[in-house]
């Protein structure tokens, strides 16, 4: 129970809630180690002189470690292992390493179990050692699946930092590469064992070569770093260390499971500018050194951390600038300084820089030179020979004027003139109902189109379009404009929205639907009308129904002759009975009494006539025809067949218990007539008898159509 106690607690630590927590495990007598004292029960199990002798001998980390992971592959107890230092630092290893064997062990169980039956249940155990195991079972049973659907392996789910290594572990190498199976090396990684041990036990080999790696002595094989004694005692296998989470990988590093080793590799790039060297650190590339910069023949490359800048060549000189192109340009001294010359000079630019001058005598503006060049006087700008206010008045002022304007002009002190007020602008919305037209000094008003001014001059009145009959048809006014509506079989047209024009009802959509058989379209109407013969139009004068020209006299049908309707026609009918046969009724002929004659008894007891008319293209398999005796006896065998008119197979027959039918067997597109022969042969009581109806289908067109064509209207 100690061993598992220990065990949990490392455990807790790997599979906890993903932060290193413990609380949860219960272990608080085993998560805390301190140095123990004289009282201490496991520094007692050896006595003081050994505790020296070892001390003596300075146990490396990597001894107590080796010493943890032999004892761990014995299944011996790791929270009572025999302590080989009085070092806490070394007991503590040495339990940490024989744990994780312990729970390398347990992992390597359970995903052996996942890969070899596929399920866990052989792990349902509620124990300390079986938890470890069903773990790394159902992980590694979560890979698969992943593999088997075709999802990455790099999943994302919360399942926990050692399970997701698992997991990833068993969905990249799948069957192919399983991590836990046993194999036999046939290459030794090269190790200078003479070098880390003082007796050449490799040379002496006194393990009889049984060891892969290493021998020790006293037949006990050892692992290189990296490698892990199997179960057997001398064969070595791979330590997963990123399955183990034992590597060092920093955050934003991948661990990669190698022979004997691991690697680290970067799961994000370095960026522009750095690239990823041999100990997965990013180092700034030189542009300038390399020569993959942009900078031009004018200009100079100086390398910067992530990228580089570049450095004109040309160094300007005072009263020159650079631009981006590393050309030099002149500054105008004269735009770019603030009064650079003394009061009473003028500036004048130079090229690199400036130069000062004297000014002349000059009068501003509104003044002149006086005769003698010594002053200015003012000029008096009404009395120049063209008006200066357009005919408006002037008042002269010192070194100017002003303009006294006439109502509906402001006077402009800059230009001095008289400008137009634009009444519109100025007073928007108040002058006019609807549109504002400015005038010089004035305004007027105008209306948008569909009303008229009214008398005020700035109101607008609704104007009646329909006054002056704009629509073909009908016309409705609205407020400040019109709307054209048409007559029922008419639409208003899409180019000028005035114009009526007729509605093709037969061209529509729906117009095929509208008669059944031909559509004719009239100015605002359309009608319907039926085949010349053998049709009339129905009441409704859409619908075409059949004349049935038997019962209205209008057939040619001779007087020996019966007259058949059919769909669009009629069928003139007569029939005579056979040699041995005599008429009975209209449509029957009976058998006369046999004579000595061979083959009379073999003739039908009785044909009947049938006349049968339906439409083309009926459903196959319908039923068109019923055949069987008037009543049946126990034992009856009957069997009904067509024995003539049938050679293009458009029918067949069915038996029934009461006798048999005929159906369509094939689709019949045109209209023709079949005289089928359907014969009954009825075995009653050990007596054959046989009838025979002869049948006369009549195939009529189905639904006679026109289609619309407007170049035949």
């Amino acid at each position: 129970m100690a061993l598992c106690a220990l065990l949990l607690l490392l455990l807790c630590a790997l599979f906890g809630d993903g932060q290193g927590a413990t609380a949860g495990c219960g272990l608080s007598g085993t998560a805390h180690i301190s140095d123990y004292g004289s009282d201490d029960p496991w520094r007692s199990q050896e006595p003081p002189a050994l505790f020296a002798q070892r001390e003596a001998q300075q146990l490396s980390l990597d001894d107590c470690c080796k010493d943890g992971q032999k004892r761990g592959n014995d299944n011996e107890d790791c929270a009572s292992l025999p302590l080989i230092s009085p070092s806490t630092t070394c007991r503590i290893v040495q339990e940490q390493c024989c744990v994780t064997v312990l729970e390398d062990n347990m992992c390597t169980t359970g995903i052996n179990v996942a890969k070899e039956q596929g399920l866990c249940d052989s792990l349902f155990a509620n124990t300390c050692e079986t938890k470890t195991a069903k773990m790394c079972c159902d992980c590694c049973l979560v890979g698969k699946a992943a593999l088997e659907l075709g999802l990455s392996c790099d999943h994302s789910l919360s399942v926990g930092y050692q399970c997701g290594l698992v997991s990833r572990a068993c969905c990249v190498h799948g069957s192919q590469n399983n991590q836990t199976a046993e194999t036999t090396l046939t290459e030794v990684p090269y190790k200078d064992v003479a070098n880390e041990t003082t007796d050449n036990s490799v040379l002496s080999d006194q393990c009889n070569g049984k060891c892969a790696h290493r021998c020790e002595g006293n037949d006990t094989c050892i692992c290189f770093k990296g490698y892990k004694l199997k179960p057997d005692g001398k064969s070595c296998e791979d330590i997963n260390e990123c399955l183990l989470g034992a590597s060092n990988c920093r955050a934003g590093e991948r661990c990669i499971n190698t022979e004997g080793s691991f690697r680290c590799q970067r799961e994000v790039s370095c960026g522009t500018g750095y690239e990823l060297t041999d100990s997965n650190n990013c180092k700034d590339i030189d542009e300038c050194e390399t020569g993959i910069h942009n900078c031009g023949l004018e200009f100079k490359c100086q390398n910067t951390q992530g990228s580089f800048r570049c450095l004109p060549k040309m160094q300007c000189g005072a009263g020159f600038i650079q631009d981006a192109l590393g050309h030099c340009i002149d500054i105008n001294e004269c735009v770019s300084q603030t009064g650079p010359c003394p009061r009473g000079q003028v500036c004048i630019n130079t090229l690199g820089s400036y130069i000062c001058q004297r000014n002349a005598v000059n009068c501003g503006r509104g003044y002149h030179l006086n005769d003698d060049g010594t002053r200015c006087v003012d000029i008096d700008e009404c009395k120049a020979p063209v008006p200066v206010c357009g005919g408006h008045g002037c008042i002269n002022q010192l070194g100017s004027y002003r303009c006294e304007c006439e109502s509906g002009y402001n006077f402009n002190s800059i230009t001095r003139l008289c400008e137009d007020n634009n009444e519109c602008r100025h007073y928007p919305g108040r002058l006019c109902a609807h549109k504002c037209e400015n005038t010089l000094g004035s305004y007027k008003c105008s209306c948008t189109t569909g009303f008229k001014l009214a008398a005020d001059g700035r109101n607008c009145d609704d104007l009646n379009e329909c006054e002056s009959n704009p629509c073909s048809q009908e016309c409705a006014n609205v407020y400040g404009s019109y709307q054209c509506y048409c007559r029922r079989g008419y639409q208003l047209s899409d180019l000028d929205g005035m114009t009526c024009e007729d509605i093709d009802e037969c061209a529509l959509p729906t117009g095929g639907h509208i008669c059944s058989y031909r559509c004719h379209n009239t100015a605002g109407s359309f009608h319907c009308s039926c085949p010349v013969s053998g049709y009339t139009l129905s009441p409704n004068g859409r619908s075409c129904q059949d004349v049935d020209e038997c019962v209205t006299g209008t057939h040619h049908c001779a007087e020996n002759q019966s007259c058949f309707n059919v769909q669009g026609g009629f069928r003139c009918l007569s029939f005579e009975c056979p040699h041995s046969y005599k008429q009975v009724g209209d449509i029957r002929c009976e058998r006369l009494l046999c004579d000595e004659s061979l083959q009379c008894p073999n003739l039908p007891l009785r044909i009947t006539y049938y006349y049968l008319t339906f439409p083309t293209n009926i459903p196959v398999f319908t039923n068109i025809f019923r055949m069987g005796p008037s009543h049946t006896a126990p034992g009856d065998n009957i069997q009904v067949a067509i024995t003539a008119g049938n050679e293009e197979g458009f029918f067949k027959t069915e038996q029934m218990p009461t006798g048999g039918v005929v159906s369509v067997a094939k689709l019949i597109n045109n209209p023709q007539d079949f005289e089928l022969s359907v014969e009954l042969r009825l075995n009653r009581f050990g007596t054959l008898t046989s009838y025979l109806a002869k049948v006369l289908v009549f195939v009529t067109q189905d639904e006679p159509r026109v289609a619309y064509n407007p170049l035949l209207e």
